[in-house]
């Protein structure tokens, strides 16, 4: 068995570990890249084409980490699922006796379990059964003391996730049981419903942020208004979360970040809460989303990358995201890009997805099936969005929707660069338009590209502005064929 950091590193080797592994994510740009790029201006159908064809090999390298059949039940060591009693201390027994133990499997029986944050180590799967329910404490009390995180792409010491892992091998969340946030019945919501509380912490840590103030010195938590992540996996690699129901959660679900080799696969997200998106992989690579449901007060999926120039500091893209076979019933993107994407975003393929169907209504329809958020405040890039088969209904605004003066540009001067957007072989009815696109006068938006598509019940026409290299093949509009 590997051996891991403690599950509760200093502030110094938590971001001294953290650090080699953002170093160890940059990779030189191979010369095959250069030809694809040749390719991508001339060709669109062939770089397309091109880009499709990887996908095999990077599904591949995709690998979800593997567990010894050794099963540790966390009533063993004290727990108690009566919906009542703290479980905090005997959830955390029966992890480390699992790790220590070189891996397996840590139970959650049938029961509703109480408990505060839960910090996995390596080897560990945390198997909620069907029946099992965690449901996490309403008292920020019990998620300090505060862990090193990102919050909204900005490096700090906040409340732990719900669920955390640090700079961990081989960590996974399965089973068919139910994570309950009881959001709602927390103080999360007050925090920033008024914006009096988590207003002055969000500016705070984003000043901090941009000024460079060492991310030791970012102390949040206790007396501050940031609410924690749901399920946090930190600097982690070779990580499975699968077929679990996740609801009420208090922000983003579950937020892979720093991370490679991640598969989210069969879980289903039910959040009411603002900013409460379905999966957020941030600044992390070879990352699988398949099979999964989102009935989100947000983005459902939103690939990321780090916010501003805390996320130039850390510079680490994301790439190689994968999402397959999912259903969009959020209340804004469905396969979202940004809008922290300051470390770069690069090779984001999703297919096969579903916006708004009938047999999984949303509190809200999708506004935006494909949706990427840019501004020169963030920088950076997003080179590489594919997307093909997507079909559904009574989208509420745009199929695409591309904004890179996100915010109004929050004043910023940084290049930003976003290009090489493809839609092939989607199928939608009922929209307010199909295209709305958002580039700058001094940062075009390159390279558009739709193809085999038809769009019925469309009520409005496309807004271009600043974009060069839109084209359309194929594509029918209320049945017209448009180019």
């Amino acid at each position: 068995m590997t051996r891991h950091m403690h599950p509760h590193p200093s502030r110094r080797s938590a971001l001294r570990a953290g650090g080699a592994l953002a170093a160890g994510t940059v990779l030189p740009v191979a010369a095959s890249d250069v030809a694809d790029a040749q390719i991508r201006r001339s060709d669109p159908a062939a770089a397309a084409r091109a880009a499709w064809s990887r996908l095999p090999d990077i599904l591949d390298r995709i690998r979800p980490p593997r567990f010894p059949d050794r099963w540790f039940d966390i009533t063993q060591y004290g727990a108690v699922g009566d919906g009542t009693t703290k479980n905090t201390a005997a959830i955390r027994a029966a992890i480390t006796a699992c790790h220590r133990a070189g891996g397996g499997h840590v139970l959650v029986p049938a029961g509703r379990f109480v408990t505060g944050a839960i910090h996995l180590r390596g080897g560990v799967d945390l198997h909620v059964s069907e029946g099992g329910i965690l449901a996490f404490s309403p008292d920020p009390a019990d998620y300090l003391p505060a862990v090193l995180t990102r919050w909204e792409g900005t490096e700090c010491w906040n409340y732990s996730p719900f669920v955390y892992a640090h700079n961990q091998r081989g960590v996974a969340v399965t089973g068919e049981g139910i994570l309950d946030g009881q959001a709602r019945r927390g103080p999360w919501e007050s925090w920033y419903r008024t914006g009096t509380l988590q207003g002055p912490d969000q500016r705070l840590l984003r000043k901090m942020g941009s000024e460079g103030v060492p991310v030791k010195d970012r102390l949040f938590g206790a007396g501050h208004y940031l609410r924690p992540k749901m399920v946090q996996f930190n600097r982690c690699r070779d990580v499975l979360i699968s077929d679990l129901t996740i609801v009420d959660p208090p922000m983003w679900t579950v937020h892979p970040v720093l991370c490679t080799n991640v598969t989210v696969r069969n879980i289903t997200v039910e959040s009411l809460l603002h900013n409460t998106d379905g999966v957020d992989p941030e600044a992390s690579r070879l990352v699988h989303i398949t099979g999964c449901r989102f009935n989100t007060n947000d983005d459902c999926v939103a690939v990321k990358a780090g916010r501003d120039e805390d996320g130039h500091r850390v510079g680490v893209p994301s790439e190689d995201i994968v999402v397959q076979d999912c259903d969009f019933s959020g209340r804004w993107g469905g396969i979202t890009v940004g809008s922290e994407m300051s470390g770069g975003v690069r090779r984001v393929f999703a297919e096969d997805c579903r916006i708004n169907p009938p047999d999984f209504p949303g509190h809200y329809p999708v506004k935006y099936p494909v949706y990427l958020k840019a501004s020169k405040k963030r920088g950076g890039f997003v080179d590489g969005v594919y997307v093909r088969r997507f079909s559904g209904q009574a989208v509420e605004r745009e199929v695409l929707f591309v904004n890179m003066d996100y915010n109004g540009g929050e004043g910023g001067t940084h290049p930003v660069s976003v290009r090489d957007i493809h839609l092939s072989h989607c199928r939608i009815d009922g929209a307010r338009a199909v295209l709305r696109l958002v580039g700058l006068e001094t940062d075009r938006l390159r390279g558009v590209h739709l193809a085999h598509c038809d769009f019925t019940g469309v009520r409005g026409p496309d807004a271009v502005a600043f974009t060069e290299g839109l084209t359309r093949r194929r594509v029918t509009v209320n049945g017209v064929e448009v180019s």
